[in-house]
């Protein structure tokens, strides 16, 4: 089939990819030309691992193509939206990239298409999209909902290795184009979950909202851990293993950040309140999520003071999460706000994110390796759970360490192993 995708980000980028790899005919569009021309070299513009592999392999085989203007499109049989919807200055999406490429769209379509909107988008946006289409053309068209549930640093394995494919639609005809786009996936298994639209688009405030919630709570037990003397690690085992509940987003940590959860909780407590509906869990999910990327700071200023000043502090991890470059809400940007603020010099170390952090801090001091940024340091704070961080034993630490005071803030070391190297260790929820 002949697709193209608008928007060449996270998920523009690794879905045109994927829908190449499975035989069909991608052009992604991206207006920044600059980045159209970088990607036709081979030049990623996103770390994502195995990424770069895919889009070598697929451009070289003329599956997947890059383009500046959607005028260069030759009737693609569907059109990907994969643009940006960033919180407006009232918490609600910001729809103007998408609602600005459906009017573009109705000038180039040349017989029906099927529009397929992966950006993540409020309720209702399906009908927005086909009211500014309509307005413009009179050539037939469907607008269908299908979000993406792609986690950044597995998001290629997530994309061709599906646990289900999501779609919003009412329209037969767009349904059996669906089908065809999606048939190298279901029929290996894949479960194709057709819906009304406006359930689609819930589907995926849903699902990120719930696993913010779950994040936030296992952040409060952590808390309340430390108070009765409790190891989260037992609690997280015992509870994960109810098959009701379920292992993964329990781990302990000083809260969530990224692209996703923050905007997309955000955005769908903000729509409830233009109902008139207190999402009281939301609030809370948002209030202690906020809190706990303050904690690590917290437990520093009790050991060292309220004042700072003079003492150097090594940071470990920028990224909002390991294996990406992502640093959008990532709670190592609160760390280094709050102790620069406070005084504090800050050494960071991070293997993917630190030209990104530049931007934001371009003042602290940025270390070629994690044991580069010990050098000096009076102690150590680690926000993102790089694996390779592991690879520094604890005797290195208690080397370069002045106060041999290290703060984990997700809980990579074990606690027994640090203190035989004489460190003061102070980790998440473990009593």
């Amino acid at each position: 089939m002949k697709i193209a995708v608008i928007g060449t980000g996270y998920v523009g980028l690794v879905s045109g990819t994927c829908l190449a790899e499975v035989g069909h005919d991608v052009v992604c569009v991206d207006i920044d030309e600059a980045k159209v021309a970088r990607l036709k070299k081979g030049d990623i513009p996103i770390y994502e691992p195995g990424l770069p592999e895919l889009v070598h392999k697929n451009h070289a085989a003329g599956r997947l193509r890059f383009v500046p203007s959607l005028h260069e499109l030759h009737e693609p049989q569907a059109i990907f939206f994969a643009l940006p919807t960033p919180p407006g200055g009232d918490g609600q999406a910001d729809l103007s990239y998408v609602l600005g490429a459906a009017k573009d769209v109705a000038h180039v379509i040349k017989d029906y298409t099927v529009v397929v909107n992966k950006s993540t988008v409020p309720v209702g946006t399906h009908r927005k999209v086909r009211e500014v289409i309509a307005a413009e053309t009179d050539v037939p068209f469907d607008v269908v909902s299908n979000p993406e549930f792609l986690r950044e640093g597995f998001a290629v394995s997530d994309f061709l290795q599906a646990d289900r494919i999501v779609v919003g639609t009412s329209s037969a005809k767009a349904r059996k184009v669906i089908e065809e786009l999606y048939y190298p996936f279901t029929s290996e298994g894949v479960p194709l979950l057709v819906m009304d639209e406006a359930s689609s688009e819930m589907t995926k405030y849903a699902a990120n909202s719930f696993l913010a919630t779950k994040i936030s709570f296992m952040n409060e037990i952590a808390n309340m851990c430390e108070l009765v003397g409790a190891n989260v690690d037992n609690v997280r085992e015992g509870v994960g293993s109810d098959p009701r509940i379920g292992n993964r987003f329990l781990y302990a940590g000083i809260g969530y950040g990224g692209s996703c959860f923050p905007k997309d909780v955000l955005a769908l407590h903000q729509a409830a309140s233009l109902y008139d509906y207190d999402f009281k869990i939301l609030t809370a999910v948002m209030d202690v999520n906020d809190r706990q990327k303050k904690i690590l700071v917290q437990k520093v200023v009790k050991h060292f003071g309220e004042n700072l000043d003079g003492k150097t502090f090594a940071v470990w991890g920028l990224a909002f999460k390991p294996d990406t470059d992502d640093i959008r809400e990532a709670p190592a940007l609160e760390i280094i706000r709050e102790l620069v603020g406070r005084g504090a010099r800050v050494q960071a170390f991070d293997p993917e994110a630190a030209e990104n952090t530049k931007r934001i801090f371009p003042d602290i001091a940025y270390a070629a390796s994690a044991p580069e940024a010990l050098q000096g340091a009076d102690a150590l704070l680690v926000a993102t759970e790089w694996k390779e961080f592991l690879a520094v034993a604890p005797k290195v630490l208690a080397q370069h360490l002045k106060s041999k005071m290290v703060f984990d803030g997700r809980n990579i070391f074990e606690a027994d192993a640090m203190e035989k190297a004489g460190l003061q260790y102070f980790s998440m929820g473990r009593g």
